[in-house]
């Protein structure tokens, strides 16, 4: 490697949490934003002296090259998704909670409001050109013109796609990020509740609109639809710790769950009473102080880089 490459590559280093906020926040997958990350390192770097020299904003650049490999991934995942089992949810970034904020790349990444997974349910909404160009506009700032070059469109027409993923985003109205504080306080009485047993009170942690939503591909064991209603994701959760037993509970533990508090099981054989509890990573939103949203995620292939 000359020193021109090793000058490049530190360059491409210092905007590699950025590139990999830009391309998680767009894919909902970190295998794909990671993947993306690297093909834009290898297009930067398989330029020749002169190309690189044309670069005026390096971070510019990458930003738009990262949206361009991923808009083609989103296409691709469109068809992938129709043949999956059950609701799709969002791949999570999960960090330790109640330690010190690092200097890894992902826990920067999930600092910012969003990519908590409320924010990106409603992304996952919008066709691949109104995610890109919504996403690269209004959170990076990338102009319409350069958007219109990714997406193969004219300038209005990329206005238009985010003006349509705007609107989307608005009219689903995810609640914001609820302070961690309040976050731990209701969700440790809400497992307190459940490991109790006792229904009313359990009813009354959850918002009366309260919607459950199981990620499984069909591989592992939870909701294959929406559970709505807090009397029923009360009944069905009493429910299932009937079937793998109350003390499941107590083998979990607080994580960030893209940011959020959320809670990670580990798998847990049968004990010969009850069943084997597969493992899982379960988030949650908060409005006007109950649980709006529980997002169960027991895919194996979402969990790969959780290693708690």
């Amino acid at each position: 490697m000359t020193v021109s490459d090793v000058a490049l590559a530190e360059r491409f280093t210092e905007h590699r949490t950025h590139l990999l906020g830009v391309a998680y926040r767009l894919t909902s997958t970190l295998t794909d934003a990671e993947d993306a990350v690297q093909e834009a390192w290898l297009r930067l770097s398989g330029l020749d002296g002169r190309a690189r020299a044309e670069i005026r904003d390096l971070r510019g650049w990458l930003t738009t090259v990262v949206g361009r490999i991923c808009l083609d991934r989103l296409r691709s995942a469109t068809a992938r998704r129709e043949r999956y089992v059950g609701p799709w949810l969002p791949e999570p970034v999960v960090t330790p909670f109640g330690t010190p904020t690092s200097e890894d790349p992902l826990d920067a990444v999930v600092r910012d409001d969003g990519v908590r997974m409320a924010a990106l349910v409603v992304l996952d909404k919008l066709t691949p050109e109104q995610r890109v160009a919504f996403v690269l506009h209004d959170a990076f700032g990338v102009p319409f013109g350069e958007i219109a070059a990714t997406l193969g469109c004219t300038d209005a027409t990329a206005r238009q796609h985010a003006s349509r993923g705007r609107r989307a985003a608005a009219d689903a109205d995810p609640p914001p990020r609820a302070a961690l504080a309040e976050q731990g306080a209701l969700i440790q009485d809400f497992v307190a509740a459940l490991a109790s047993g006792d229904l009313s009170r359990v009813v009354g942690l959850l918002h009366p609109e309260a919607v459950l939503i199981g990620d499984s591909n069909g591989k592992a064991r939870t909701a294959r639809q929406h559970v709505v209603g807090a009397d029923k994701i009360s009944r069905f959760l009493l429910g299932l710790l009937q079937m793998y037993g109350a003390d499941s509970m107590g083998a979990g533990q607080l994580v960030l769950v893209n940011g959020d508090i959320g809670m990670a099981l580990p798998d847990i054989p049968s004990d010969g009473v009850h069943r084997e509890l597969n493992r899982r990573v379960t988030t949650f939103t908060i409005r006007d102080g109950k649980i709006a949203t529980i997002y169960d995620i027991v895919n194996p292939d979402k969990l790969t880089h959780f290693t708690g």
